[in-house]
């Protein structure tokens, strides 16, 4: 199948650490055919099945993978590739398993960046995106991946950027790494207006009423913290507007602590970043602006920049929750796809 569409010169693509399929998603509207993925929890490739279920996915430890055979299975030479893209867990660079960055904590995850680097030594793609946390670039690991991929022959650079510049509704700092085997890879101009909650969900149907099982699964909360969340003020209140009365225990000194937990979005701005508890109040910023609940799941999915209509399983909130909180923003994959796309298009001819 893959030898065909390299005929046709149909641009291909692999995902790497694809969990639900966010890359995936990104890449194959910006017009890459996804060809191979790669994921090892059984819920996020169950659910990337579902979504995408023409690509060949591998629901294994990346580690034990052996490039060589993948490249063969897939009827692929080197440099017939398209583009390789991935996410590498990046829980082990995350500031706040750093305790705020004060020191590294040397999590064995950092190093699966550079099962990253295997997969393209073997593979020799056209294009490269990486995609993690942005304090990766302040890790030792980052600067031998970037050298080492400078001797395979690649021009490339990283950036850190919002997703919301790039049509995604929530805020949300990444860095991204483009590289190019037969030159540099531009970078997505941004979009001249941000989407904003209301363009996001303000039509959606009732929750709990929908007939769409993620929209309809609501949290049940205890008497109290309902009524602390009636009385958050609504369009992008907080808690520190409550009366003292209402304040937990664990809120009475406002200067420590997450102080977005128990708060709303605003209509009109973007939303915060969709966390796996976006599901729950004591989060973070995941009230809605104005009905008093957190956020559906589904609502957490549109907000990341999935379609409204992309599955996930409705029996398992905490899992549904990782699966969007971990994933990488379609629309924001999809920008730099399409910049990708048009810069390897044009070498061919």
């Amino acid at each position: 199948m893959v030898k065909k569409n390299a005929e046709k010169r149909t641009p291909t693509a692999i995902d790497l650490f694809s969990g639900c399929g966010g890359l995936t998603q990104g890449l194959r509207t910006a017009g890459f055919d996804v060809v191979g993925a790669v994921e090892l929890n059984r819920q996020a490739a169950e659910t990337y099945r579902k979504n995408h279920p023409a690509v060949e996915l591998w629901e294994k430890d990346i580690r034990e993978l052996d490039p060589v055979v993948l490249k063969k299975q897939l009827g692929l030479k080197k440099r017939e590739l398209s583009l390789l893209a991935g996410c590498p867990p990046c829980q082990g660079f995350s500031r706040l398993r750093t305790l705020n960055g004060a020191f590294i904590i040397d999590d064995p995850r950092n190093d699966l960046l550079f099962e990253f680097e295997r997969f393209v030594a073997v593979f020799l793609p056209q294009a490269i995106m990486m995609e993690n946390v942005p304090w990766l670039a302040d890790d030792k690991r980052f600067s031998i991946f970037f050298e080492r991929i400078r001797t395979m022959g690649y021009q490339g650079e990283y950036r850190i950027l919002d997703a919301a510049d790039f049509g995604v509704p929530q805020r949300r700092k990444r860095l991204i790494f483009l590289a190019g085997l037969n030159g540099s890879i531009p970078f997505a101009p941004p979009v001249r207006k941000r989407r904003t909650v209301r363009d996001a969900i303000s039509r959606l149907p009732i929750a709990g009423e929908s007939g769409d099982s993620l929209h309809d699964l609501l949290s049940v909360h205890q008497p109290r913290i309902q009524e602390i969340i009636k009385n958050i003020p609504k369009d992008g209140g907080s808690r520190t507007s409550l009366p003292k009365k209402l304040w937990l225990k664990c809120h009475c000194d406002i200067s420590r602590g997450f102080k977005d937990v128990y708060g709303r979005m605003a209509w009109d701005c973007v939303a915060p970043t969709i966390t796996s508890g976006c599901f729950n109040p004591s989060k973070g910023r995941f009230l809605h602006p104005e009905e008093d609940r957190a956020i559906t799941l589904r609502e957490a999915a549109i907000l990341q920049g999935f379609p409204k209509k992309y599955y996930f399983p409705s029996d398992n909130r905490s899992a549904v929750g990782m699966m969007i909180g971990n994933a990488l923003p379609p629309p924001f994959i999809k920008a730099h796809a399409k910049a990708i796309l048009k810069t390897i298009t044009q070498e061919q001819k």
